[in-house]
């Protein structure tokens, strides 16, 4: 059974955040509320975790992964980030993106696209997420919460501990969220391309 915690969306209790850290450094695979819906989330260099995040979903290990970051300043670290990317999400995150680079060497490669060697990188506009990746202090490997057969992510967390409270370890309510793909661009070619239209602004990336 899965411990399920109700936290507040604007005002996350600390003691809460610390104890799903405290969690995801023990192989924790957790659910959390972004500005997307909810995500599958669980710690980067934790392989059985991430595996069990691909029975859930019914996924390869070939899937793109994301890594959900706190701001800006961790990207260097992860991806292949020139000036005019870095200038442009420096003033439009936090917000509902996914961003696409070129994988530094820093990044594991069960997390990188086989064929391309990227990484996806989400800086997410959701207060529970941020004082998640605070505490733990290195960004999160994710996946959007999309069960097999489904075409949207999941957004009603009592409908999430119907179906996942025996094959995750958390699950943090952070409230009923509407259904908000991200807007996918991609700069990993060296150019700005929009993969797709979703929630977050494309026009200061046309």
């Amino acid at each position: 059974m899965s411990q399920f915690f109700y936290v507040h969306p604007d005002n996350p209790q600390g003691r809460l955040i610390k104890q799903a850290v405290d969690m995801i450094h023990q192989g924790a695979v957790i659910v959390y509320p972004t500005d997307s819906g909810y995500a599958l989330g669980c710690h980067m260099g934790d392989k059985k975790a991430l595996e069990r995040i691909c029975q859930i979903r019914n996924i390869d290990m070939d899937h793109d992964f994301a890594l959900v970051c706190r701001d800006v300043s961790e990207l260097s670290e992860y991806a292949k980030v020139d000036n005019t990317a870095f200038r442009l999400m420096k003033n439009n995150t936090p917000g509902a993106y996914t961003f696409i680079f070129k994988a530094t060497k820093e990044v594991p490669r069960r997390l990188m696209n086989p064929k391309k060697k990227t990484i996806g990188i989400r800086i997410p506009d959701n207060a529970i997420a941020q004082a998640l990746l605070e505490e733990l202090n290195e960004p999160l490997i994710s996946t959007t919460l999309i069960m097999p057969g489904a075409d949207m992510a999941e957004y009603d967390p009592e409908h999430i501990r119907d179906i996942l409270e025996r094959r995750v370890d958390l699950i943090l309510n952070g409230g009923y969220l509407g259904e908000k793909p991200t807007t996918v661009i991609d700069f990993s070619e060296g150019d700005v391309d929009i993969i797709r239209v979703g929630e977050g602004d494309s026009a200061p990336f046309e």
